[in-house]
Order: structure tokens, then sequence, then C-alpha cells
């Protein structure tokens, strides 16, 4: 790409996908931000466009194909094209696999597994005939490494994973690419989002970070396409330590399970990892 790229995001109004679209926008790239929340999409493209970017709004639900599609068709129609496609939209829910509603279960697989697909899919649509395009997905190192209570989240997750090693072969030698990024915990509205959607609160240990760390290394990923992307550094040695002695690695990701927590114990805060 020549001129600065033109991003898609999905689940745009918060968290990594504000706070990537605000990186990217600061970069010099176009984003087009998609979402079920108008007033925070809006509120977010107003912002980048008062600091001299370019920016569209598009309000839509990531688990509904054809307003996906619609997303894609109106962000090419908008900018003259489309350059990258970033798969950030997702829900969670922890809870051991008995624990977790069949409800449940398929909203996690609807917005982390098939809104990732859909997005994916629409997007390449207009790759294959540019001859050109880069697809990211925001997964999770718990989608390289489960840990005890999240098991249904770890697998859509790992599904994430799964695609984009998929796209990568097929997209060897071509001008396409594909990457996942696997963050660890980040301070969003996860847990909020957890407690106002299932009406329930979740403990943990482990590593945070900030939206804008991982933002950055999306963005870097955006200018410089690699295969997959830690934005905390640590976190690859427990994917390497999976592969090559699952027992051991099972043993440390109970550390860094996560548990229900009562109401009243919600807000306190989590101790570190020792």
């Amino acid at each position: 790409m020549n001129s600065p790229p033109v991003v898609a995001i999905t689940g745009a109004s918060s968290g990594i996908g504000r706070a990537t679209a605000e990186e990217l926008a600061a970069r010099g790239a176009t984003v087009a931000l998609f979402g079920r929340r108008r007033d925070r999409l809006d509120a977010i493209a107003d912002g980048i466009r008062a600091r001299g970017g370019r920016a569209l709004a598009v309000p839509g639900d990531v688990s509904r194909e054809e307003e996906v599609r619609a997303f894609v068709a109106v962000t090419r129609s908008h900018f003259g094209r489309l350059d990258v496609m970033i798969c950030n939209a997702g829900i969670g829910y922890h809870g051991t696999l008995d624990d977790t509603p069949g409800p449940v279960m398929r909203r996690l697989v609807e917005t982390n597994v098939l809104g990732t697909l859909y997005a994916a899919e629409a997007a390449l649509a207009v790759f294959r005939r540019q001859g050109e395009g880069h697809i990211i997905a925001v997964s999770s190192v718990v989608g390289r490494r489960g840990v005890p209570g999240a098991s249904v989240y770890a697998a859509t997750k790992a599904a994430q994973a799964g695609l984009i090693e998929s796209l990568r072969a097929e997209f060897a030698g071509t001008r396409l690419h594909a990457s996942i990024v696997y963050p660890v915990g980040v301070d969003t509205e996860f847990r909020e989002a957890q407690r106002r959607d299932f009406g329930r609160d979740v403990r943990g240990h482990g590593p945070r970070q900030s939206p804008e760390a991982v933002a950055r290394r999306i963005a870097d990923c955006v200018e410089r396409p690699r295969a997959e992307v830690y934005p905390y550094r640590p976190a690859r040695a427990l994917a390497v330590l999976t592969a090559i002695a699952p027992a051991t690695a099972d043993r440390l990701a109970r550390r860094f399970g996560r548990r229900v927590v009562a109401p009243a114990d919600a807000d306190e805060p989590e101790p570190p990892v020792t």
C-alpha cells in the first residue's frame, strides 16, 4: 500500500477497537468503525475528524451476516477501497463448561466465531478483486492456552486461530495477509459487560495491559504484517510451553483460572500473580 490504508474495525465502540481506531487514525490511516452503539461510534468518528483524520461510523451487529456485508460495502463505496479488516468484536463469559447455558454458548459462537468469519469473508471478497488486503483477528492468549473457568470462551478464541492459520497458508505467495493478535487481560469493559449481559462477576490472576498498548501493536501489524502478535511478549512463552510440555502448561494455567464471585467482592482489585 503506497497510500495510507483504509481500515475497517468491528467492535469499535470501546476497548481495543476504539483504541485501535484512534491509534491508526493518528498514524494517518482512514478508519471505518462498526459496532452496536451508534452514539459511541459517532463520538469516536467525530473526534477523529476533529483532529484532521478520516473516519466513518456504521452501526450494526457483527453476528448478522447481512449487516457485516453492508458495512464492508458502505466502507468501500465511501472511501473507494478497503485494505485491512480488523475482526475485533467479541464477548466473554467465564464459567466451567457445565456452568455455561446453551443460549450463552450460542451467543459466544455467534459473536466471536461467526462474527469473525462474516467480517473476514466479506472483506476477502474485496481483497480478491484488488489483489491485496490484510485480515487481522483479535483473539486472546486463552485461544493458545485455555485456562480454568473459560472453556467456551477459549474455544471461540481458538477457532479464530484456526481460521487465521488456514488463511495464511492459502495466502502464501500472494499480496494477501492474515494475522492474529493474542492479548492477555485488557483493562476494558469486559467484566462490566459480563455483569450487564449475564449477571455475573469474575475474578482471576494474571498480567494486564491497557487497550492503548494492544492498539499500538495492532497498528504496527497493519504497517508491517506479521503472522502472530503478542502485545504482552512473555505470553508467547506460554504458547511454546503448551506445545512442548502440555502437562506442565496445564499446571501453570491453573494459576490464571477465572472464578465467579459474589457481587460484593467484584470490585475489589485483583491480586497480582506471584
